[in-house]
């Protein structure tokens, strides 16, 4: 993200295509609301990538892409979004999320009042998670190439000596931990995409869960087999990946998984099921028995786990599949998705 000091006047301004060519105006757009946003001692060296320092133990690397719409939404935006999924996806290793990188894909007119407030948020959102934007890149396309902003990432994080989260450390018995509500970012979405009105509005659930999973960690030990954050498919699209890749089963109990009623009400609503709704600052934790009230008591005694419950367990399953006793007394399978039920959520 290069740039010299330049200043940048925002009002009733709009991006053109100067902005993308590599001239004045990319120079004053980048060092007068990219590096005011993000401002650290890496970015103001202007180099085309940063050098940094990482602790001991075992890098993780995450990329990812996000293209939401709307771009702004009830508890947040595209960019302090992007920033929470980065540092979300690093965390789930049990990593401790240092830097990352952000380019801007910009449709031409997009206001640059807007593309400050989201440059703020996304330098806010990493500053909260202790996290540095060190590098980046922006290009500027023609009107209706990029539907306003497009925004993609990368991010690295440090796991500690002996630490190793994966599928393949699940075990029968094992419980099935959820850090909160279901379904909250994904419905926030198209609550507004389909302009619906609720008594109270649904906010999204994006945050970064660095900090949760650290005190998960600590009252788990080495009863933490892995942990993961339902994004895109929900809560049923996790639990039938980890599924597949542990070789278990997994039976779930309805009447404990916790979804808001605003959020219920609008799933039935929509014909939707939330366990198909996106998250995007929930985590699933497959933990030991042992473990398993320790670590729920330290999920509820923080302030993004204060909704955590116990949903089910892992089984012996040769079809690896997701079932759940419903609250009829009766039972189903929660399968994937067959198509896509909520576009652009993240």
């Amino acid at each position: 993200m290069r740039g010299h000091q330049r200043t940048l006047d925002i009002r009733n301004g709009c991006i053109d295509l100067s902005h993308g060519s590599g001239g004045r105006a990319m120079a004053q757009l980048i060092s007068g609301l990219f590096h005011e946003a993000f401002g650290n001692e890496w970015l103001a060296r202007g180099n085309d990538q940063s050098a940094f320092d990482v602790g001991g133990g075992r890098m993780v690397m995450t990329t990812d892409g996000y293209v939401v719409s709307p771009l702004f939404f009830p508890g947040g935006n595209i960019g302090s979004l992007a920033v929470h999924g980065t540092v979300n996806d690093i965390a789930m290793a049990g990593a401790r999320p240092l830097y990352m990188s952000a380019s801007f894909i910009i449709e031409e007119g997009f206001r640059l009042s807007h593309l400050k407030m989201i440059a703020e948020s996304m330098g806010e959102a990493a500053r909260a998670a202790g996290v540095h934007i060190i590098t980046g890149d922006t290009k500027v396309v023609e009107r209706g190439k990029a539907d306003g902003l497009f925004i993609s990432t990368a991010g690295v994080g440090v796991v500690p000596d002996g630490l190793d989260l994966s599928a393949e450390n699940a075990r029968v018995g094992d419980r099935v931990l959820i850090s909160g509500t279901l379904g909250d970012h994904g419905i926030a979405i198209m609550s507004k995409r389909q302009n619906l009105a609720f008594e109270t509005e649904i906010m999204s659930d994006s945050a970064s869960l660095h900090d949760l999973v650290v005190k998960i960690l600590e009252a788990g030990a080495h009863g933490v087999h892995l942990m993961r954050d339902p994004t895109r498919g929900g809560l049923a699209a996790t639990l039938n990946e980890i599924a597949q890749q542990s070789d278990l089963g997994f039976r779930l109990q309805e009447e404990v998984i916790p979804v808001k009623p605003d959020v219920a009400a609008a799933c039935e609503l929509l014909g939707i099921d939330p366990l198909h709704v996106a998250n995007e600052g929930k985590l699933v934790a497959i933990v030991s028995p042992e473990v398993a009230n320790a670590v729920l008591a330290a999920m509820r005694a923080h302030p993004l786990g204060c909704d955590a419950a116990e949903i089910g367990e892992a089984i012996a399953d040769d079809h690896h599949f997701v079932q759940m006793a419903t609250s009829f007394g009766g039972g189903r399978i929660v399968d994937w998705l067959s198509g896509e039920q909520l576009p652009r959520i993240c």
